[in-house]
């Protein structure tokens, strides 16, 4: 180990380590599909040429195909609307019940053009209103309603989006409307970042997710109209999150459906046909939940591993993942788990309990890694000077 008094850039390594966690053994289904049926596979790539599929609590990937490709999300763009609204409302700079103008500008802009929730000129309409017209009947003038009356500006709406965007790990994607409507390429995504947005509604928001998300009509100005949600409410476990179309962008669904424990999230992009789109959506997500089951390698709270620490009253801190640490096995050929600590160190003190410091890489065979953040069990201060100098007496026969 290194002298405790060296500056901290020149501790600045990466730390690695193999850690073993058991993991359970998986019984094979009971009676999943009749004896003589087809087996549940996939969706096919004429069908869905762009498919990913996770779980929600880990982020694990089960399925994935062209998922970092580029394409316009059209409708769907109003998934990271609806995001953003939760955030503000979190935030307390959005309140459902807040009243909105809409400017006649707007009116005559949006009239008629695409999905609408019939807004007129100069109504007053709630942001709660806004917000379902925008996630049951995908309202394009409900969209920019909101945008313009919460930031003043689309444009400083769409920076809003952007912003929040890169903040939850959405990579590679840019929006610059807030109802996807055609611009040009504006406004693209990738698969892989519309899963992130996915599971960040449903694990930060789940409270707002039910509220907005799912529902099966909306009544506005004396009109009811469906969702054309083409699976919530109709396979099991099903509660959202939207269907965006367009000629340029072909037909695309961003879904979430919850059975038992277990939560996943799947993106379907570019289907020649709403058909198509429907029935891949409904085949990836029955393959998932009859080929995976989730299964805990680590309670929430539990220890996992140690971490070195520079400078504090403790030599190492216990690291602990929040919430149950989980893994998606296969029934059949299930792959080895392997783990992996990561973090820059050592860490110096003082560290809060609770502060996320490190990270935990799980990888099951050759398949996509993934990351738990890992948090500090303790709290570590700041070490005296008498325990600086025997810390450096122990680091040196450690």
């Amino acid at each position: 180990m290194r002298a405790p008094n060296l500056p901290r850039a020149a501790l600045t390594l990466a730390i690695l380590a193999q850690i073993s966690l058991p993991v359970p053994a998986i019984a094979q289904p009971q009676n999943v599909q009749p004896r003589n049926a087809q087996p549940i596979a996939p969706p096919s790539a004429e069908d869905a040429p762009m498919a990913y599929l996770v779980d929600a609590a880990n982020g694990q990937v089960l399925f994935a195909r062209e998922a970092d490709r580029r394409f316009m999300p059209a409708s769907l763009t109003k998934a990271m609307t609806t995001f953003l609204a939760f955030e503000l409302m979190e935030e307390g700079r959005l309140r459902q019940g807040a009243v909105h103008t809409v400017k006649p500008e707007t009116f005559r802009k949006w009239r008629g053009v695409g999905s609408t929730m019939f807004l007129g000129a100069n109504d007053r309409v709630t942001a709660d209103d806004l917000l379902h017209g925008v996630t049951t009947v995908s309202a394009n003038d409900g969209a920019v309603v909101l945008a313009e009356s919460v930031a003043g500006s689309v444009a400083a709406w769409t920076r809003a989006m952007n912003r929040k965007a890169r903040e939850i790990g959405m990579a590679d994607s840019h929006f610059e409307t807030p109802n996807g409507w055609m611009d040009e390429g504006g406004t693209f995504v990738t698969a892989r970042d519309l899963a992130t947005l996915g599971r960040a509604m449903v694990e930060r928001h789940p409270a707002k997710y039910a509220h907005y998300v799912g529902k099966r009509e909306f009544r506005y100005n004396d009109i009811t109209q469906p969702n054309h949600d083409p699976l919530s409410g109709v396979v099991p476990g099903v509660d959202g999150v939207k269907t965006g179309f367009t000629n340029q962008a072909g037909y695309g669904y961003l879904a979430s459906a919850k059975r038992g424990r277990q939560r996943l999230v799947m993106v379907i992009a570019g289907s020649p046909r709403s058909g198509a789109r429907n029935r891949a959506a409904r085949q990836l997500l029955e393959w998932g939940f009859a080929s995976f089951r989730q299964r805990e390698l680590a309670a929430g709270g539990r220890e996992i591993a140690r971490a070195a620490v520079q400078g504090g009253d403790a030599l190492r801190v216990p690291l602990a993942a929040r919430t149950p640490l989980v893994v998606d096995l296969p029934y059949r050929n299930a792959p080895e788990v392997t783990t992996r600590l990561t973090y820059e160190g050592p860490l110096i003190a003082p560290i809060a309990k609770g502060e996320t410091v490190a990270q935990l890489e799980v990888t099951l065979g050759s398949s996509e890694t993934h990351t738990v953040p890992l948090a500090a069990m303790e709290e570590v201060a700041e070490a005296s000077f008498l325990r600086r100098i025997w810390n450096g007496i122990v680091g040196w026969f450690a």
